[in-house]
């Protein structure tokens, strides 16, 4: 399952990779918008986007190409692990059955 984050702190970013990783997820990660995210983005699987640590023109760009791709969207408030592990566990379980 392919995984894309918007938002979240740069420091996690590693993180937050690892963390996909442990879920059987490989994960793309955008703390900051550099260029189009329309072009990086690709076709994941999911987007998750952190809301509180994020520019609302790169919330609005990245929303637009998951409607448009038809990709899930999951948005979380809080941009620490812990809401990161609560997104994963709830697709993730869905998709592959468990973990």
């Amino acid at each position: 399952m392919s995984i894309v984050i918007i938002g979240g702190n740069e420091c996690m970013a590693c993180k937050y990779e690892s963390i996909c990783k442990e879920y059987g997820c490989k994960a793309k990660v955008f703390t900051k918008e550099k260029g189009g995210i329309k072009k990086k983005m690709g076709c994941p699987d999911l987007l998750i986007l952190f809301t509180n640590t994020v520019s609302h023109k790169m919330v609005i760009s990245a929303s637009q190409e998951a409607k448009r791709n038809n990709i899930p969207i999951a948005r979380a408030h809080s941009s620490s692990a812990s809401a990161l592990h609560g997104i994963l566990s709830g697709h993730c379980s869905a998709e592959q059955g468990g973990i």
